[in-house]
């Protein structure tokens, strides 16, 4: 078996900059606002892409309670023609 070679012509490696944390926080829990009505169209709007798909979670900062509601209120919205 012949002998290894090692890479003498190896790059160090980066170090990685530490990742901050921010945590975002529900913008509805701290308005206090209980429900998320489908006829609200500017408010669904907000929380959707351009093309009408729902953001995520992690992209808006949502509860989960909340954000199970602006997906229900998006469906129904979509389903009477309000959004698209």
């Amino acid at each position: 078996m012949p002998p290894r070679t090692t890479n003498t012509t190896s790059r160090p490696r980066m170090k990685r900059k530490p990742r901050i944390n921010i945590r975002k926080t529900c913008r509805l829990c701290e308005n206090n606002i209980p429900y998320v009505d489908f006829k609200d169209v500017e408010l669904l709007r907000k929380y959707q892409t351009e093309k009408g798909k729902v953001l995520s979670r992690r992209v808006t900062g949502n509860c989960s309670k909340h954000q199970k509601m602006f997906a229900s209120a998006i469906k129904k919205a979509r389903n009477m023609a309000l959004v698209m």
